[in-house]
């Protein structure tokens, strides 16, 4: 139940991300749950896999690399949809950190709801 709120609500935060910021733009909400799948799905396979790879570029610049993995990861799930779009590199940079800060209200939010007794 927790992992359909998650879902379900972070394809609100990408609507939201694509209403407050001009760089990102999702077609409708169908596009947004299909995005929102596919940005987790990326950052469960694909993300662990780059930053091991990226492990001495983020230890160098002290882990903010790992935003530019964050945005890499924003801008290849907008490469594969159709009706989700980013207008480059810099728009999936900032797009991707508003997601983000809104996932991290989501993930405490729904701890907070779902919390074991």
């Amino acid at each position: 139940m927790k992992l359909l709120a998650k879902w379900l609500l972070s394809a609100c935060a990408l609507l939201f991300v694509a209403y407050v910021y001009e760089g990102v733009q999702v077609r409708s909400f169908p596009s947004a749950l299909l995005a929102a799948f596919v940005i987790g799905l990326f950052n469960v396979v694909l993300r662990p896999v780059l930053v091991l790879l990226t492990l001495p570029v983020t230890l160098v610049t002290l882990g903010l690399f790992l935003f530019v993995i964050n945005a890499l990861m924003f801008w290849a799930a907008a490469g594969v949809l159709a009706g989700f779009h980013v207008n480059g590199f810099g728009a999936a940079l900032l797009g991707s950190l508003i997601y983000s800060v809104l996932g991290l209200v989501i993930e405490s939010a729904l701890g907070g709801l779902f919390a074991k007794q």
